[in-house]
């Protein structure tokens, strides 16, 4: 599946910012991390201006049993995925937090929050004997941060569940935020800052996201701003977990070695008395996204060999057009098989290195993207072959009739090739239910098979065809003042 959290790149080491271009894994192997920023979650987003689903996504039909779930009283979903292979299990907790909740003043405090979610807390006060303990009990963790969620998450010996659930409820419910970690965390984060900056590909993001969302670029952008990162202070934390970081907002997700039964009653036992709170959504809805108003671009100068193009679009929101993003999948795939027209033209003729496009399911307005790696001598050449191909995309004869059930086929056989590892499943969830809620995964596979041509076709008449885009290019000084390549041509103007 384009979206599934495992086409997502993630950083393994602790507290380390995920990161979101999905089509990274099977694009740009040398580029992954440099062409990934962020990623996503949340509720249902404030209305925006555009099309709704065509046709009723929750319709009456009986989906095969993937994972098992459950809702406490006070609002907290616990999701279980039960696989005896080894006796391991992965507790992963998420909530609806992340860049989209953010304003400018509190930018990058999520991704702050999850530096400190493993640090010390009412029952752990001494944060060396904290680690040391988890240590003993073989208990590996982590965490994530996206545009959407944040995540963190801790793997053990299947006869450590109830311990690694007590962790996990003394870390979300009780953390102390202390000056001197906070400090400490604080740098920490800021060193990431820098290290995105050295990269010379981070630019290229930076400017897409500030064109395409130019009215709140912040709310795509889970690092967050530096200067207001270095400003945080404790109770900076205490206000934002306070409002997000609730049992209505959250999601415990057991995947391994467990029975249903014996989850649910330890998260009964661990947070079952955990206060509901107010919904934090209906108090700080989400921003609108503006559409795109015109077409625009920026032509970027960076140490780079190749030449950079990427081409942005304001995808659907999950709830507002949820459609279409089953057919975004479809296209998406389709034109990634070397078999296709896309990958023919631009690739096979040497035009290209490498090339794909791809949307990123989001609540609040997934960005559609084409990126495409060429050469300097190419470069002119290639930008023109790929308008020419993105300007064909609803022709009739772009694809076959084979080829779309080719891409329903092997897109549910990737769904269930994602639950080979329970430990890696844990983050799919995650994700998912974040950004759209378990019933739209449980559901994928069913509504993938009523995907249409027509619905292809409404899919990219609505969000690409002739539509407002950013265009960006990245290359160097030496070989733009070679092309003199301009932001129009990028854009194809």
């Amino acid at each position: 599946m384009h979206k599934s959290f495992s086409l997502i790149p993630r950083l393994g080491s602790r507290n380390r910012l995920s990161r979101r271009r999905f089509f990274s894994l099977f694009l740009i192997h040398d580029l992954v991390l440099a062409f990934a920023l962020s990623a996503s979650a949340q509720t249902r987003p404030a209305p925006h201006p555009g099309p709704t689903t065509t046709k009723p996504v929750a319709e009456a039909r009986k989906e095969p049993v993937i994972f098992v779930s459950k809702v406490l009283a006070n609002g907290l979903e616990i999701v279980v995925f039960e696989d005896h292979s080894v006796p391991l299990v992965t507790v992963e907790y998420t909530n609806k937090a992340g860049s989209f909740v953010e304003t400018p003043a509190d930018s990058g405090y999520s991704h702050l929050m999850e530096h400190m979610f493993f640090r010390t807390n009412k029952a752990e006060k001494d944060q060396e004997e904290y680690v040391g303990h988890l240590g003993q009990l073989g208990i590996s963790y982590n965490g994530t941060t996206r545009e959407e969620a944040c995540s963190e998450y801790m793997t053990a010996t299947s006869n450590n569940l109830g311990t690694v659930l007590h962790v996990l409820r003394d870390a979300v419910r009780y953390p102390l935020f202390t000056p001197e970690e906070v400090n400490r965390e604080r740098e920490v984060v800021i060193g990431e800052f820098d290290r995105s900056q050295s990269n010379p590909y981070s630019s290229a993001n930076k400017e897409m996201t500030h064109l395409m969302f130019s009215k709140y670029p912040n709310r795509k952008d889970p690092l967050g701003d530096r200067d207001v990162v270095r400003q945080a202070t404790p109770e900076h934390l205490r206000a934002l977990w306070a409002r997000y970081w609730v049992p209505n907002n959250s999601v415990v997700i057991i995947t391994g070695d467990a029975k249903p039964a014996d989850a649910f009653a330890l998260a009964e036992q661990f947070f079952g008395d955990w206060q509901k709170a107010a919904d934090p959504f209906a108090q700080f809805p989400l921003v609108q996204h503006p559409p795109l108003a015109r077409s625009t671009g920026a032509v970027l100068e960076s140490p780079i060999q190749d030449v950079i193009i990427e081409i942005g679009w304001q995808g659907p929101s999950i709830g507002q057009d949820t459609t279409a993003t089953y057919a975004a999948d479809i296209f998406d795939f389709i034109l990634r098989q070397p078999n296709s027209r896309f990958q023919k033209t631009l690739l096979d003729s040497g035009l290209a290195n490498n090339v794909a496009l791809g949307y990123y399911t989001q609540r609040n307005v997934g960005p559609i993207t084409a990126l495409m790696v060429t050469s300097p001598e190419k470069a002119r050449a290639a930008v023109k072959a790929l308008q020419n191909e993105i300007a064909h995309f609803t022709d009739p004869g772009y694809f076959s009739d084979q080829d779309l059930q080719n891409a329903k086929t092997l897109l549910n056989a990737q769904q269930l090739y994602e639950r080979e590892k329970p430990s890696e499943y844990a983050h799919t969830l995650g994700f998912w239910w974040a950004s759209t809620g378990t019933e739209y995964y449980k559901g994928y596979a069913g509504h993938m098979a009523d995907v249409t041509r027509a619905d292809v076709r409404k899919y990219l008449e609505t969000y690409i065809a002739g539509k407002p885009h950013v265009g960006i290019a990245l290359l160097s000084h030496e070989a733009q003042q070679q092309l003199h390549l301009t932001a129009n041509e990028v854009i194809g103007q």
